[in-house]
């Protein structure tokens, strides 16, 4: 037999009240089809439900039995809707989602509480590669979405969103003449030896280094490579050189080296050249509910992130 919704619902109901009139009166119905509509379930499972009286109905144990399974069913029904509703709106389910080394400090645990804050349902799988292998991934499908340091190299078939902003900082080491200082001219490193980005693995810092440094009016000179942020500050906790680093990277990232503010090339002017990008890529065409919810807690972590900054 065809047990519906409705037919379940009637007999939840008439367990509940043990009362014909009671429960037709809170399904907006009348007696005599729900009296009809049980019925037809009894003789549709064979089994009698209900021991019936002038007055009132008692449930067999084979009825007390089925009213609670139906009382599952219908809540697994209505749980079941729900979450494919949910998925729909992107509110539920699993996201891959990419991500440079860069971002791992501050803003992807900002985005990621956020999530588990606001769409409990949603699971975020990580995946940490360089910016050009996520834009390969997330152009194959094998990623929903990734964060990358901006400008991209090759944004073909993909959907570029700056997301996040912020600014380069100078990692020193702990002896250096300039260390004592709350912040550091770009021009005054000039003559120093530079731990500098690999030009693939980290191609979108290294380009801003070098942009930064030519507008304070100078080459960065090689004094080391590294393919990671940590291999960069690993350099600079060697002693040997100094480099240029997101300033999200935290002052313990590594004993010996201290993290110094860096001034602006030109100090009555924009300081464009030391701000870096968080660039938010999706597949071009892409119209995930998911991916959307996601993208709008990473601007809301940037917004969030300017309000803690200017209460601290």
């Amino acid at each position: 037999m065809d047990l519906t919704t409705r037919l379940l619902e009637q007999f939840v109901v008439l367990a509940e009240e043990e009362h014909f009139g009671r429960a037709a009166e809170r399904l907006s119905m009348s007696q005599p089809p729900l009296s009809q509509a049980i019925q037809r379930l009894e003789r549709g499972l064979g089994v009698r439900l209900l021991e019936r009286s002038t007055r009132a109905v008692r449930l067999t144990a084979a009825g007390a039995a089925f009213a609670r399974d139906a009382r599952h069913l219908l809540e697994a029904q209505q749980a079941a809707v729900g979450r494919a509703r949910r998925i729909a709106d992107g509110a539920e389910g699993e996201l891959h989602l990419g991500f440079i080394s860069g971002i791992s400090y501050t803003f992807l645990p900002r985005v990621l509480r956020l999530t588990r804050d606001r769409f409990p349902g949603l699971r975020l799988h990580l995946h940490q590669n360089t910016s050009a292998e996520l834009a390969s991934m997330v152009r194959s499908g094998r990623l929903d979405l990734a964060f990358v340091r901006g400008p991209l190299a090759d944004p073909d078939g993909l959907d570029l969103r700056t997301v996040a902003a912020e600014r380069l900082s100078v990692a020193l080491p702990a002896g250096h003449p300039l260390a004592g200082r709350t912040a550091v001219g770009l021009a005054d490193l000039a003559g120093e030896n530079f731990a500098l980005p690999s030009l693939t693995a980290l191609a979108g810092l290294a380009e801003q280094v070098a942009a930064a440094c030519r507008a304070a009016g100078f080459a960065p000179r090689d004094g080391a490579r590294a393919d990671s942020l940590p291999g960069l500050i690993s350099h600079v906790a060697a002693g040997s050189c100094v480099c240029l680093v997101p300033e999200q990277v935290p002052a313990g990232a590594l004993p010996g080296v201290v993290f110094r503010t860096l001034e602006a090339a030109h100090r009555e002017g924009p300081d464009d050249d030391l701000a870096l990008t968080i660039v938010a890529i999706v597949r071009a065409g892409q119209r995930d509910p998911a991916v959307e919810r996601v993208l709008a807690l990473a601007r809301d972590e940037r917004t969030d992130a300017a309000r803690e900054s200017a209460h601290g």
